[in-house]
């Protein structure tokens, strides 16, 4: 019962997306980014994040909004337990999104380096 509530509610997230939470996705969607499968509101272990990547190299971005605040000790533990399971945890505050969108990619980018690159899809999804 508690697995089919995340799946609802995640589901809801998705539709419900917020402004920064859009335009990552916008740049992570339909491997665009770096050749690299992202899914987004997905249920990992009892928790939504915001984006992930299975495999191969297993790592999960969050953006952060304001109703992040005064919720770090149980954002740090969250993270450090999705962490034990094998992912990397990268936060982004909304600000981070907004206004500094290439650094914000520059800092995914990271942990993707080595990965084979696919060819990238116009916004039509046509080979570029």
């Amino acid at each position: 019962m508690r697995d089919q509530l995340l799946l609802e509610r995640a589901k809801r997230m998705r539709r419900e997306q917020t402004a920064p939470e859009q335009r990552l996705w916008l740049e992570l969607r339909a491997k665009r980014f770096a050749g690299a499968k992202f899914r987004r509101q997905v249920v990992i272990d009892g928790y939504i994040v915001d984006f992930a990547r299975r495999t191969p190299r297993m790592l999960i971005v969050e953006v952060d909004g304001d109703t992040h605040a005064g919720r770090e000790h149980y954002d740090a533990a969250r993270s450090a337990e999705l962490e034990r399971r094998g992912y990397k945890v990268m936060r982004f505050t909304n600000d981070d999104v907004r206004g500094n969108m290439d650094g914000v990619l520059t800092r995914i980018a990271s942990p993707l380096e080595g990965l084979p690159l696919s060819p990238a899809l116009s916004p039509d999804g046509e080979r570029a």
